[in-house]
């Protein structure tokens, strides 16, 4: 079962000390280009709070260290569902809706 996507919430700058909310569950999240709207980052995970903090945003420095300068202004929204493989099922069957429209409008 899939419930509803989360509203869009701006994606935590690095070294800023801001902070993400999202649930400690499987589900699907979808990252985007706060200015442009193009999709930064999409994938059905085990743990949707671990699989955003993770996200390679921005480059690292020789230092180890991220730069903020290139990180882009992000946004993100989730949606929570029972388990991984329900999370796969809505992600396929989103990404075919999606391949289908595109197809439709070219």
């Amino acid at each position: 079962m899939i419930s509803t996507w989360s509203e869009w919430k701006r994606y935590p700058r690095p070294g800023r000390g801001e902070n993400l909310e999202a649930p400690i569950s499987p589900g699907i999240y979808e990252v985007r280009i706060a200015g442009t709207g193009a999709l930064y980052s999409f994938g059905a995970v085990d743990n949707l709070a671990q699989a955003l903090a993770l996200l390679p945003v921005g480059s690292k420095s020789w230092f180890g260290r991220r730069d903020t300068s290139d990180a882009p202004d992000l946004e993100y929204r989730t949606c929570a569902t029972s388990s991984k493989a329900g999370a796969k099922a809505a992600a396929e069957r989103m990404i075919g809706r999606r391949e289908t429209y595109m197809s439709g409008a070219a």
